[in-house]
């Protein structure tokens, strides 16, 4: 299929990008930037900002005001009171999506690790395939980490995946991943306000709970890259958490 083929068959179908923040005043302009200029006719970017000190949620705001022209509602801002989460954060966005119609939702970091490039391979191959998720893996063959990860983060990556794999038997290679595409009816079927997991695991829990719910996934290679500015959110609660949680949902659902 060609570049211009695909564009034709995804032409106005409505998508919305979901993007937690917390502390990213130096990147959400630049995401922004990158995510307004894909070429899909029906996407929407939504902020999900917990109350940032550093000022992301205004910059978020001002970045929709620039975006938001012509009488096209390009970019949205969702003020949350408090950071309880980022599985939190985002049951937030994307059920604000789905209530305002998207046809699909994109996870993806704020931080530029995943590359914004992939989101019209992602909404092609699940418009033609009719899965309903797409993940943006790094551990298919194809995908790939930055250099700039050390051993210790790459070995501690691949174990979590392997682990939480194994306990919950499922063949999605990059469960742990947080790029991920979602139609509507998948998050439907999985009911967003029945999650459990706050942190990082949320990732786990949300695929495992669309497989359960009969639904396929199809995983496309990626880079994942380093983060530029900024600082990592992961703390050793969410590892712990991230540890957990596998064998709690495989116990839940025997």
């Amino acid at each position: 299929m060609t570049g211009r083929d695909n564009h034709d068959r995804h032409r106005g179908v409505p998508v919305t990008v979901v993007m937690p923040t917390y502390n990213e005043a130096a990147n959400v302009a630049r995401m922004a930037e990158l995510v307004l200029g894909l070429p899909i006719d029906g996407l929407h970017l939504k902020i999900v900002d917990d109350s940032s000190p550093d000022g992301t949620g205004r910059i978020a705001e001002e970045l929709a005001e620039k975006y938001n022209w012509d009488g096209r509602r390009r970019m949205s801002v969702l003020h949350r009171t408090e950071k309880d989460g980022l599985g939190r954060a985002y049951v937030a966005g994307m059920s604000a999506a789905l209530e305002e119609g998207a046809a699909y939702v994109v996870q993806m970091d704020a931080d530029g690790s995943h590359p914004a490039e992939a989101v019209p391979r992602m909404l092609g191959t699940a418009v033609a395939s009719g899965v309903g998720l797409v993940v943006g893996s790094r551990y298919v063959e194809g995908g790939s980490l930055d250099e700039d990860w050390g051993v210790h983060r790459v070995l501690l990556s691949r174990f979590a995946n392997r682990y939480a794999r194994t306990v919950l038997g499922t063949k999605i290679r990059d469960i742990t991943a947080g790029f991920n595409l979602w139609s509507a009816a998948t998050l439907r079927d999985i009911d967003l306000a029945t999650l459990d997991s706050a942190g990082y695991s949320f990732q786990v829990e949300l695929k495992y709970k669309a497989v359960r719910a009969g639904h396929s996934a199809v995983e496309i290679p990626i880079r994942f890259e380093e983060r530029t500015e900024g600082v990592s959110k992961m703390t050793l609660r969410t590892q712990l958490e991230s540890a957990v949680v596998p064998i709690r949902l495989r116990l839940k659902h025997r």
